[in-house]
This record gives structure tokens, sequence and C-alpha cells, in this order.
């Protein structure tokens, strides 16, 4: 006799974690409640039973105030209103995908839409569908769509939303979906069979088209079991539709069958190792008549003694084979997986056995701001730690945050070692230093490793990732210590000798402004420290450079000068083509006219702004036609005024400028006479000027 055991056979992840938050909410002794059975299983009710989880029909049997688990079916909209109502405390253990349909019905129903079930009405899961729109429809089979079509043909104009029951056959809702195309003028459809349940219903039929005789172990009030029954009746003689082992007849298989097995999505490990267990002991292998071979003839003719053939192999009992596909996990065991579904709460993993493994949100990831979906998706291979194993529900709790822990351990390890830099992120501060975690480690880095100046807050390195070197491991107290500051100078180190190699005068940096002094600035370049004076940071005058700067500002700079044996570098930071003489020059000329701002008036003329960053003077004797005492007889401060441009000295870098030049030539010649025939007046408008440069 052949064994073949379906993969996919027992608890789905919806039924598997429905179980665990039931005897989760049970482990403190509170009084629990099911609305319903939990799952459609008959020696799960019991056992639940036994750890105080009763069941009740209805919320107006619920106590006020009880502890009340929602079934992995799921229920209405009004049932929960009436348990908030009777100040329950609610554990929702719906299915993740049923609760994805409710949601789905829901905004559905709220956009104006008629809700059409495709599944069997007076079953709880569609029930509970139903409870979450206005005026729900339901059929189960083409047939009966067909008829609601004939009975209600006003359906037809109707914007109509379908969605069905997770555990419908495939092949069904295929064709409710061809007749809905054809009737329907405004159709929305939702795909919403559980994917656990399509594989494993395909997986049945192959199975069934195979083998001889096909067992399936389920309830008899779980739909998904008996459609699985159904399934494989399409392709298979003898099936038998068993609950438990005490149902398991000897006369059900014959030895030489090949046997499939499966088992429904409601139906717990440890009920298809009794099927097992009642096999192995009732089921007894014929053992093959001996024949007389040609060989032991011919032996026997000359008296020699026969050559034995090869006994055949002994064939894998159903025990054997059993075993196999349930391969026994314990905690500390690192397993992989395939990932097989992605829920708010948890991660599902086929591991390969008749266990199931999930890794709960909370167990992904060291970063609890982490999403699941960006970390794994369906179908990725993940290896995990195995927490705990529960043989009751057949699950295995996994951890990849755990084993992830245990390779950081050793790869610190080597990290201390070899010396080398790693990387994470500041998660904590104290007074004596900051906590840096490492792939899930907490890594101390004292305050004078950080890097930080003495007066700052170790709060500044909150969030930042950072490089540290490890300087110490102790993994029995859990204690390693780091040094952020041994890297960051590593670091400068290597920069600055690539600067010192590269430098040249007239190369340009991104800066970071590190100090400031009374007479300019020290900028980092990238692992040294330059300096830009005072003069050189902007064309305007700067009395201090905190005026424009500020400790922690990212600069251009240029390479005025350097000295590889001082290790000194002098910068600057303004560009020639920003210089305002070198603009003006490049605008103006001598014998331009211009409009001039006056900002500065003195006993021998007016300063004006011809641009801003370059005055000119107006001389005492350009101001007016005609001889004036002051200048502010004329002139007033901010005041705009025409002037020409009589002279511009380059080297001194000074403009005249006149206003009298502008005005009538008869006039402006006989003022220059009187001013000529004056003796006792002089003007020298050097040193004037130069006394109002040291002023400003």
């Amino acid at each position: 006799m052949e064994i073949r055991i379906a993969k996919t056979a027992g608890f789905c992840h919806g039924v598997r974690r429905a179980v665990r938050l039931a005897l989760q909410s049970a482990e403190d002794g509170h009084p629990c409640v099911t609305l319903g059975p939990l799952i459609h299983n008959h020696d799960v009710s019991r056992m639940l039973e036994e750890k105080g989880i009763r069941e009740v029909d209805r919320p107006e049997d619920v106590p006020e105030g009880a502890r009340v688990i929602i079934r992995s079916h799921g229920i209405g909209r009004a049932e929960f209103e009436r348990l908030k109502q009777q100040r329950c405390e609610i554990v929702d253990a719906t299915c993740p995908d049923v609760a994805a349909i409710h949601e789905t019905v829901r905004c559905e129903d709220e956009a104006g839409r008629r809700i059409l079930i495709l599944g069997d009405g007076k079953h709880p899961e569609v029930a509970a569908i139903a409870g979450w729109c206005r005026d729900a429809i339901t059929a189960e089979t083409p047939d009966e769509l067909e008829n609601l079509f004939r009975e209600r043909p006003e359906l037809r104009q109707l914007p109509i939303s379908v969605v069905s029951q997770t555990t419908a056959i495939r092949e069904n809702f295929e064709n409710c979906v061809k007749i809905l195309k054809k009737e329907c003028t405004n159709l929305k459809l939702f795909d919403t069979i559980c994917n656990t349940t399509y594989h494993r219903q395909k997986e049945a039929a192959e199975l069934s088209r195979e083998c001889d005789t096909m067992v399936v172990i389920g309830g008899t009030a779980s739909a998904n079991s008996r459609r699985l029954y159904n399934v494989c009746r399409e392709h298979c003689d003898r099936v038998f539709f068993i609950e438990n082992a005490s149902q398991l007849q000897q006369d059900m298989l014959r030895s030489k069958d090949i046997v499939g097995i499966t088992a429904g999505a409601s139906t717990p490990q440890w009920i298809i190792k009794e099927v097992n267990q009642k096999m192995s002991d009732e089921i007894k292998i014929e053992e093959p008549v001996a024949e007389v071979t040609e060989a032991e003839v011919a032996a026997e003719a000359v008296n020699e003694a026969p050559v034995p053939e090869q006994a055949p192999e002994e064939p894998e009992s159903f025990e054997e084979m059993l075993e196999k596909s349930i391969k026994t996990l314990y905690t500390g065991d690192r397993v992989k997986g395939i990932v097989a579904a992605i829920t708010p709460t948890e991660i599902s993993v086929d591991l390969g056995t008749k266990q199931s493994g999930y890794i709960p949100i909370g167990e992904l990831s060291d970063d609890p701001s982490a999403k699941a979906e960006d970390l794994v998706k369906i179908g990725d291979e993940i290896e995990s730690f195995v927490v705990r194993v529960n043989d009751v529900e057949g699950t295995v709790m996994l951890s990849k945050k755990r084993l992830d822990s245990i390779k950081s351990w050793d790869d610190i390890d080597e990290a201390r070692i070899s010396r080398m830099p790693v990387e994470g992120k500041v998660i904590e501060d104290n007074k004596g230093g900051v906590v840096v975690s490492i792939r899930g480690i907490k890594v101390f880095v004292p305050a004078s490793q950080t890097g930080l100046p003495k007066e700052a807050a170790m709060s500044e390195l909150l969030g930042q990732t950072v490089k540290l070197r490890i300087t110490e491991v102790n993994q029995a107290r859990r204690r390693v210590v780091g040094s952020i500051r041994a890297v960051a100078f590593e670091e400068r180190k290597a920069m600055a000798e690539k600067i010192w190699d590269e430098i040249e005068v007239g190369k340009e940096y991104e800066g970071v402004v590190k100090s400031l002094t009374s007479y300019g600035a020290f900028v980092d370049i990238g692992g040294i420290d330059g300096m830009v004076h005072v003069s050189e940071l902007s064309w305007k005058r700067v009395r201090q450079p905190s005026d424009v700067l500020k400790i922690g500002d990212k600069i251009n700079v240029h390479v005025l000068s350097f000295d590889k044996e001082k290790h000194k570098i002098s910068l600057g930071h303004r560009k020639m083509e920003d210089n305002p003489w070198f603009k003006f020059t490049q605008t103006y000329g001598v014998g331009d006219v211009v409009e001039v701002k006056i900002v500065k008036l003195m006993d021998f003329g007016a300063f004006a702004e011809v641009i801003p960053g370059v005055d000119g003077l107006i001389h005492i004797s350009q101001i007016a036609d005609h001889r004036i005492g002051k200048p502010d007889e004329v002139l007033s401060v901010g005041q705009m005024v025409n002037v020409k441009i009589t002279d511009i000295n380059n080297e001194k870098q000074k403009i005249s400028l006149s206003i009298r030049a502008l005005m009538d030539q008869p006039r402006a010649a006989k003022a220059q006479e009187e001013e000529d025939g004056n003796d006792s007046v002089v003007y020298d408008t050097d040193k004037p000027d130069t006394a109002y440069e040291t002023e400003e």
C-alpha cells in the first residue's frame, strides 16, 4: 500500500490564529465565551470547553462584561454593537481574509451599491458578511443565480458588487461570474476566495485522480471539509469522510491501494496524528508470496545452492510516511520556510511540515516602525528561530528577530576581533552616553567616545545612523561597548591624507563652520580645518564673523594658500565675480550718467552709493553750479540724485562724481571761474576720503 498525504492538510492560518487567540485569552482563568463554535470541529470544541471556553448562540446570551471571542467566521456589525453595549471585552479572532471582505462590503454599501454574496446563505461566514451591509443578496450555484435574475429582473439595472465565501469552489465561482457578466450592466467583482482553500481543493482534486482511495478528515459541520469530500468524489470512487480516529474502519483501506489523505481547515494536527496511530496499529500489509524462480530450478538441477535474489524493499508504513511529513520541531531550532500569508498581526510561514509556522509582527524586526509588507513578500524564503511548539494546535511560533540577534552576536564579536567598523542607529541617550542598536543588539557608547563636545547634549545623536568600533563584547552579561569617536578619528585621518595629497591653490571645497573667532572662522573641509579671515568672508564690510556665520553652517570655500609642513590652510569664501568693484567696472565708465543714493555728508563733499558695495565722492565743488558752504545746504542722506562719472581710479578703487557737470554749461563755467579765482579754500580729497574709510 502506498500512502500519499496532501501538503495542505490541516489548520489554515485563519483557524490557527483563532484557536491560538482563544487559548491565550483563557490563560489567566477569566471566563470566556464564543459566539457559536470557534471552528467547525467537535474535538476542538471539547478541548476549548475543558480550558473554560464555552459556546453561546446569540449576543443576548453573553453575560454583561464577559470576555467574548469572535470566531474565525466573524460576526455582523449589529452583533458587534450589541456586545459593546453590554460592555464586553472583545477578542476578535475573525480570519483576516474574512475581515477584509467585511471592509469591502461596508465600503461598497456606503457607496450605494447592492451587495451580492456567492455562497451558502445559511453559513455563519456568509451571514456575518451580510451583516456589514443593508440588504445583501446570496446565491451559491449558477442555477440559483439564474433563478434570481429571472425572479428579480430589476437587479440587472442595479450597480452590483460581488464577493464570495472564502471556501467557495473556484470552478463554481467562475461559472457564476460568467452569468453575472452576461446579466448585469453595472458590475464590480471581488475575488475573495481564500488562496489556501483554493490550493487545498486543487491539491485534493489532483491527489484523488491518482489514488484508489481517499480519506478526508474534517468536521461534518465544516463547509470546506464537505467541499473537499465532494471534490475528491468527482475523481475517485472510494472516498471516506471521517471526523477523527474513532470513525476509521479497518475495511476502508486495501493493502494494494494507493491511499490519499487530506484534511479540512478545521482539523488540528493531533487528530491527524491519532488517525495515523490507529491506521498503523490496525492496517497490516500482506507479505508477498514467494515464487520459484528460474535460477532456483537451474541450481537444483546441478545440485548447487541457489543464488538468492535481492529481497524487495519493505514498503513504508503509513506511520513512517506521515511522520516524514510531520517533522518534529523543538524550541531553539533554526528553520527555513516560505512566507504563505501576511496579516496585520502576523506572518504565516510554510515550513514544509504538518506544523504551521507563524511569526508575530513584533518578532519580525527590531525596528518597531517597520511594516511587514516592506520586509517580506508572499513566496519569500525566510529563516527563523523556533520560540514555542504547540502540539495541541499544531503550530510553531517563530522569531526572525531573535535569529537575527543570534547571528548578530557572532557578527559583532567578529567585528571586535577584526576591528572593522559596524553601523547602527542611536535609540537611547543618557548622561553616561548613548545606546546604538545593531541588528537588534544594544551597544553602549560612553559619552567620551561619542565624538560630541563636552557641553553637547547626548540627545543630539538620537535617531542618527552612526559608525562605531566594537571595543568590548561580553555575551554572558549581554554587554557590548563601542566607540564612535575611534571610527570618526580614523575617517578624518584618511580624508586629511587625501586632501593633503590633492590640495592646490584655487581648489574649491564644501566645508562646515567648526568655530568662530574675532578675526575669522575655522572651516572643516573634510578632515582638515582651514581658516577664513574676516576680510575673506564677504565683499561687504564685516565687523564680526558671527554677523554672517554660525557654527554648523555649510559654506563653499577655495584655497588661497597652504603650508603642508605646518599643516595650515588659508581659505577664502568671497568670489571675484561677486566683487562689487568688478561688477561696477563691468557696467560703468567715465562719462556715464547714473542715479546714486547719498549715504554720507562730509565738510568736503558727499559720498554716494553707485551700486551696493561701491561708493563715489561728489566733491563740494561738484555739488552745485554756485558756491556753497557745506554739502548739507543742498543734499541730504538718503536722497537720490543723478550724477556724472568724471574719473575712475582702479588702483585705489575710487570714483569721482559730479552733479554740476549735468547743469547748464554757461552757469557751470561761471561757477568754475569763481571757484578757480578763490585761493583761500583748498580741498584735499584724498585725506578726507581716507578719514571716511577709517570711520566706516
